[in-house]
């Protein structure tokens, strides 16, 4: 039986029973690290050696428990979760990273691979198919989901994507996604309480994104917004 895993604190990682992969988990939610833990047991090859949120010095309590692979949510309070996704690769180059999400697999998987992750998989997808991108990462290959691996595959057999060399591409990530949060009809102090955020810290992004994409008012913002929100489904 698989060993139970460990959240948060720095204690001495637990011991196997078997030559089983050992697998952390970094996400904010308690009842999502729970469950994709006891999802992930029911393979008797696989192990839950910690659960984490996302925090600061999360990579150094990741270390103390020596995982084979990282299973990481890039919608983190405080923490950018693509910038997570680079130390990781930084600290542990041969780790493998699977990203386990919200946020929209079009808007985020290009750059999360970019940033050193080896799959992508969107949190209402079955549980059939993150096991089966946990298996496939495992074995050293990428995974996407079927539509985004075409999506992918064109724009290199094309030398090109459809928003290539567009003004959103100099978005950094925390102001794409509040780019996306706009484009979506969210107000400012909405955005602010669903990235646990300051209405300040908010409308400073707001401001940045303006001026990367050369827009004169907040009217032009959210229809520049919408429309690549639109284009980007």
């Amino acid at each position: 039986m698989a060993t139970e895993p460990q959240t948060g604190a720095l204690t001495h990682p637990p011991l196997s029973t078997r030559n089983e992969t050992r697998i952390a988990i970094i996400d904010d939610h308690a009842i999502v690290r729970e469950g994709l833990a006891r999802l992930i047991r029911h393979d008797m090859e696989l192990t839950v050696c910690g659960l984490f949120e996302g925090t600061p010095n999360v990579l150094e309590s990741v270390a103390a428990f020596q995982p084979d692979m990282v299973i990481v949510e890039i919608a983190l309070n405080g923490i950018d979760g693509i910038g997570l996704i680079k130390s990781t690769r930084m600290q542990f180059p041969q780790m493998p990273i699977l990203v386990l999400s919200l946020q929209e697999e079009c808007f985020y998987a290009e750059r999360a691979l970019r940033a050193g992750a080896s799959g992508y998989v969107m949190k209402r997808e079955t549980p059939h198919h993150l096991m089966s991108a946990i298996s496939s990462v495992l074995k050293g290959n990428l995974y996407l989901s079927q539509k985004m691996s075409a999506l992918v595959l064109t724009k290199y057999l094309n030398g090109r994507t459809k928003d290539a060399g567009s003004p959103q591409t100099s978005l950094s990530n925390r102001e794409l996604e509040i780019f996306e949060l706009i484009g979506q009809g969210h107000r400012t102090r909405n955005i602010a309480e669903s990235l646990h955020l300051s209405i300040k810290t908010v409308e400073t992004h707001r401001a940045h994104i303006m001026e990367k994409l050369n827009l004169r008012n907040s009217i032009e913002l959210l229809q520049r917004a919408m429309q690549w929100t639109e284009l980007q489904k």
